[in-house]
């Protein structure tokens, strides 16, 4: 085999502690906004309107904070997860910064520990991924965890070391910026009618909507992510994994149940953070995704009255209406609670939310 081409990290070639700088920093474009609208229907005005972002303070739309999170994750994918089998979950992702067309990120990130799984074939790996923009500031830092081919599964290794992983982020560690300016908020612009002060903790949101998402949506938007990761693009290899074929990326779910959230969540100005995330499910081509939201908890922001921070459990199901069948997020199996079949997605995070004008 070619020295001059890189296979990927299979388990035993991380060592704790390393930091991985990641190749290709890629500058957004307003092409790339386009394109994601197109892939995901996300109707969110800031992302896709100047004005309605300059008439909030900014410089113009803002990049859609997951297209911002996918490219950052792009970045590190070959040198994390090109061998994966599945991405397994997120904790203590936070958006700094917000970025523009025109800005480059790029992307670095730190081993947090490594722990061999019990068939001797696969290993959990832990890092911590930081995204910056051309002046160096931090846009967004999240853990991930994910589950990586051994190289030499016939050989133990007996690697042991799950780290702690982030709690839920606290209303305090949640960045807004400071240009943004609520006094010209207008609803016509995004037709939605609660305001912070309208959510109750414990209320339910189905967001009514599904989405069938087709094969080359899928590949396409993996590819403008630059996503480079085996079991998202090559056919061929899949045919002889457990599933038979490919798999879809579990942050391509996240954006297309976040774009059906946006009908009970008009009015939500972009994602703080993410308290956690779990891939329950693996999503194929044809499949249609279904989406409800639950409000967990509603903060105010110091130093400002105008928006609050909701932080909603967001669950995305497949084939499976959930105002048609109920479906209950969790389901007793041999006495343990697990995720309800049709569950993909459990994504906990906090949304910007303005207040009722007085």
């Amino acid at each position: 085999m070619s020295t001059k081409t890189d296979p990927g990290r299979f388990f035993e070639d991380f060592q704790m502690g390393e930091t991985l700088v990641h190749a290709v920093p890629r500058t957004l474009t307003e092409g790339d906004q386009a394109l994601y609208v197109a892939l995901t229907g996300d109707r969110s005005p800031l992302h896709c309107s100047a004005e309605f972002a300059r008439s909030l303070g900014y410089e113009r739309e803002t990049v859609n904070d997951l297209l911002v999170f996918h490219m950052v994750f792009g970045k590190t994918v070959d040198d994390v997860s090109l061998n994966a089998v599945a991405n397994l979950g997120y904790a203590g992702l936070r958006f700094l910064q917000p970025v523009y067309p025109g800005d480059t990120v790029r992307s670095v990130s730190e081993v947090l520990g490594k722990k061999e799984n019990s068939s001797g074939k696969t290993g959990i790996v832990w890092v911590k991924t930081t995204g910056t923009n051309q002046r160096g500031e931090v846009v967004l830092e999240y853990t991930r965890w994910v589950m990586v081919h051994k190289k030499d599964p016939a050989t133990p290794t007996g690697e042991a070391d799950a780290p702690e992983v982030p709690g839920a982020v606290e209303a305090s560690q949640l960045h807004v910026p400071g240009s943004l300016d609520l006094s010209g908020f207008e609803t016509w612009a995004t037709g939605g009618k609660a305001f912070f002060d309208d959510y109750a903790v414990g209320e339910r949101i189905d967001h009514v909507d599904g989405m069938t998402i087709e094969e080359t949506e899928h590949a396409m938007a993996t590819r403008l992510y630059q996503n480079t990761a085996k079991v998202h693009f090559d056919a061929h290899a899949m045919k002889d994994s457990r599933f038979g074929k490919r798999l879809m990326y579990g942050g391509h779910v996240i954006s297309v149940a976040k774009a059906l959230s946006f009908n009970g969540l008009q009015n939500a100005l972009g994602i703080l953070a993410f308290n956690g995330g779990t891939h329950a499910a693996p999503t194929f081509a044809g499949d249609t995704l279904y989406a409800w939201s639950e409000i967990l908890d509603a903060q105010p922001l110091e130093g400002r009255d105008d928006c609050g921070a909701l932080r909603v459990r967001l669950v995305a199901v497949k084939n499976r209406d959930p105002l048609a069948e109920e479906t209950p997020l969790r389901v007793e199996v041999d006495g343990k609670q697990r995720f309800h079949p049709a569950v993909v997605l459990e994504l906990d995070h906090w949304v910007l939310m303005p207040r009722r004008p007085a």
